[in-house]
């Protein structure tokens, strides 16, 4: 009797613990689901927003006097303008989002209607400040506009990849490439386009809802035209520039070889690759300042990397999550960072700090 006791008590408790599981895979999945339409709120609210920013600056002109407005007699003009220019940036993002609920497997988070807003809530300042430097992104990624900052920034990964694995020596689509942090993608398109399996990562939906756009809905070059600057209402040197318009994509993002290894995973790049030895490089591009923890990273990528696999990482110490409240956030030096980095075994080969960049800045200005 007592130890049929005991085996019941040892399948309650079994039982108990499966109830546990279930209730955080579900607590968990209804927290995803709630963040996804989050950010469908906030390509949804975008119209909303950016109209009533135009329409503050439109009231605080008007309450000028009479005098003052005469002096300017482009400015309302150029408020229409800038209304017409946030009527076609919402169209895009209607394009963006249109079906977004279908790129992520066994994933389905319902109907997404642009065109009723009774889900429509008012979205964050943080959400909405996060979403127009998404639409910024398209500048650096994937317009001729964004051509310097791509030199600066991508081509000296891209010639330290065919360095060290040249063709001549190696079968690049032998050479597995993990680029995490990949925002829209243009990173790991280019590595892949030279003939190396890669793979992009990113955690952000407002960058994985866009990448998806470019990489699998645009055909041709320069079909699609985005007003980023709209937005900026500070230190225009010309009205026009805030109007100015960008054209993408540059390239014609379906033209990958047809032998091409190329792919997107969404998802926390921690949580993702754990497999050990499974990559011959991994390439990070104004990433690793986005840890909370970036020792963590650092680990990750070394138990990932294949033996005599080589990580290279371009970018400052911009640390995200550095001032906001409630985050974990541990803010290194490069010296400290340099300092863990040979500890857990790698060997720098090269250190270059020359290397000016800027993110997604209007050339006009």
């Amino acid at each position: 009797m007592e130890n049929e006791g005991n085996h019941n008590c040892s399948e309650e408790e079994e039982e108990e613990e499966e109830k546990k599981e279930e209730g955080k895979e579900e607590e968990e999945e209804r927290l995803e689901k709630e963040h996804f339409w989050k950010i469908i709120n906030a390509f949804r609210y975008y119209r909303i927003y950016a109209h009533e920013r135009v329409t503050r600056s439109e009231k605080q002109f008007l309450s000028l006097p009479a005098a003052h407005r005469k002096l300017l007699p482009n400015f309302l003009p150029h408020v229409n303008k800038l209304r017409e220019c946030i009527e076609h940036n919402y169209e895009i993002l209607k394009a963006i989002i249109n079906n977004c609920n279908h790129m992520f497997e066994n994933k389905e988070y319902g109907v997404i209607d642009m065109e009723t807003d009774g889900r429509l809530k008012p979205a964050s300042t943080f959400d909405m400040d996060k979403l127009k430097s998404t639409i910024k992104q398209f500048v650096r990624d994937w317009s001729d506009d964004g051509k310097a900052e791509r030199d600066a920034c991508y081509r000296p990964i891209i010639e330290e990849i065919i360095k060290h694995f040249p063709e001549d020596e190696c079968n690049p689509a032998d050479m597995n490439v993990l680029v995490p942090g990949a925002g829209l993608g243009r990173l790991a398109w280019e590595i892949a386009r030279l003939g190396y399996s890669c793979q992009g990562n990113e955690w952000s939906l407002y960058m994985l809802f866009c990448s998806h756009f470019v990489l699998n809905r645009c055909s041709g070059v320069n079909t699609m035209t985005l007003y980023p600057w709209i937005h900026q209402f500070s230190n225009n040197r010309r009205s026009a520039d805030q109007i100015r318009p960008v054209h993408f994509p540059d390239v014609n993002s379906h033209s990958l070889p047809s032998h091409a290894n190329f792919s997107m995973t969404a998802g926390d790049f921690q949580e993702i690759y754990t497999e050990p030895n499974a990559w011959d490089c991994v390439a990070t591009c104004f990433f690793i300042d986005t840890a909370h923890n970036v020792v963590d990273y650092i680990e990750t990528i070394w138990k990932i990397l294949k033996l005599g696999g080589i990580w290279i990482n371009l970018g400052p110490l911009l640390y995200h999550f550095e001032n906001m409240a409630n985050e974990k956030s541990i803010e290194l030096s490069y010296e400290d960072i340099r300092h863990c980095i040979l500890q857990y075994g790698f060997k720098i080969e090269v250190v270059t700090q020359e290397i000016e960049t800027s993110a997604i800045f209007d050339t006009s200005c």
